[in-house]
């Protein structure tokens, strides 16, 4: 999410959570976008966030790394919002999606709403 426009500019929804994945995302969103790499990419502490594939993906397109105190929520205060809108969505299933293919059409609708 960009934080300057709110603008989503990059999401996949995968069966787990790896820095290759994340690099393939950030990858998938620096070129739609026109090929322009963010300066700064702020997540939270969590070990994929740090994983060697998408450090060295940053360090390659010049994107500077920026993470979130430990234990403090706040310092992502715009995406644990967001995240927050979506799971208590009157649509959002809290048995669990039904497939992969589900929850990946649920955040694309509410990630297309979210851009308007």
């Amino acid at each position: 999410m960009d934080l300057y426009s709110r603008k989503i500019v990059g999401y996949e929804v995968y069966e787990n959570e790896s820095s290759e994945n994340l690099a393939t995302v950030l990858k998938r969103a620096t070129l739609n976008e026109g090929s322009l790499a963010p300066n700064v990419l702020h997540s939270d502490n969590g070990s994929p966030m740090k994983g060697t594939t998408l450090v060295a993906l940053c360090y390659l397109l010049g994107i500077a790394a920026s993470y979130s105190r430990p234990r403090t929520s706040n310092d992502n205060a715009h995406m644990e919002s967001m995240f927050r809108t979506v799971k208590y969505c009157a649509s959002y299933p809290y048995d669990g999606f039904e497939s992969l293919l589900a929850a990946r059409c649920v955040f694309s609708l509410k990630c297309a709403t979210h851009s308007r």
